[in-house]
């Protein structure tokens, strides 16, 4: 009783204002996207005086977000999508397979995680620019291509080697009945073991995703007014005049439902998939 007793204190005391730290921002946030401008820059009320939805509708006519939208989309997906498929092949040769060198990619994959991201800032923008004057023409830096590439390089690491944890979980018995069935390696990958394996993939989907929605710090350097994405197209709404701050709200919160929706649905795929990747 007294061991219940004292967890009972201990929700409390810590989950209580841990819950008020994540709840009262967001409060703050819808709150603030639905009142008018002036209420926004005068007193602070916690309660709105007065409740509008013009900053939504404003939004999309004071920068052009719509564009951006596009443009974090194509890039996100197309990140998303070339992550999985390079990891699925690339974490099925390192479960299954022996080769050499194998250990040293293992390694190297997992060490580019240890490396802050800011560090690849420079080199990749060397490269890029010295490409584009290589070719006469601008293909990597400031376009969409260049950025889903540089997306690439810290989304595909993590991905490879979640990915192969969790297959290293799947029995070896599966491919080698596969293959006694008369099944190539190919075909024992996308028959049995993708089925198998749909949690982990999932999994690496929505953290590639998520990685690459809400990136800012290269999508501020390596993008321009056409290739700009949401996570810096925001701070548009920032002018040497004024600050439209229930717009920067407002946006906020638009371009946040794509990942909660994403995440409600795919929630237990994601924790199944790191979970399993964890302990295996």
């Amino acid at each position: 009783m007294r061991e219940q007793t004292s967890f009972r204190i201990f929700r409390w005391v810590v989950l209580v204002p841990a819950v008020l730290f994540t709840v009262v921002p967001l409060y703050v946030m819808v709150s603030t996207a639905v009142k008018p401008l002036g209420d926004v820059l005068g007193e602070f009320r916690w309660v709105p005086k007065t409740i509008t939805l013009q900053p939504f509708v404003d939004i999309w006519s004071t920068v052009p977000l719509a564009h951006y939208f596009v443009n974090s989309l194509v890039v996100t997906t197309s990140a998303t999508a070339l992550s999985v498929v390079i990891a699925i092949f690339a974490s099925y040769a390192i479960s299954r397979y022996r080769f050499r060198g194998k250990g040293a990619f293992s390694g190297v994959v997992l060490a580019t995680q240890m490396f802050p991201g800011v560090l690849f800032l420079l080199p990749l923008f060397l490269i890029f620019v010295n490409i584009d004057k290589s070719l006469g023409f601008t293909l990597l830096y400031q376009t969409r291509l260049g950025l889903i590439a540089t997306y690439l390089t810290f989304t595909l690491p993590f991905s490879i080697w979640m990915l192969a944890s969790y297959l290293n979980g799947i029995p070896r018995d599966l491919d080698e009945s596969a293959r006694v069935d008369g099944a190539s390696a190919m075909g024992a990958l996308f028959r049995i073991i993708l089925p198998s394996a749909r949690p982990g993939i999932i999994a690496v989907a929505v953290y590639s995703f998520m990685t690459a929605w809400g990136e800012i710090l290269f999508a501020s350097q390596m993008t321009n007014s056409a290739s700009r994405t949401l996570s810096v197209g925001l701070q548009s709404y920032s002018t040497e005049a004024n600050v439209y701050w229930n717009q920067v709200m407002a946006a906020s919160l638009v371009v946040s439902v794509p990942i909660v929706v994403g995440f409600m649905f795919l929630q237990r795929y994601l924790v199944a998939g790191l979970t399993a990747g964890a302990v295996k």
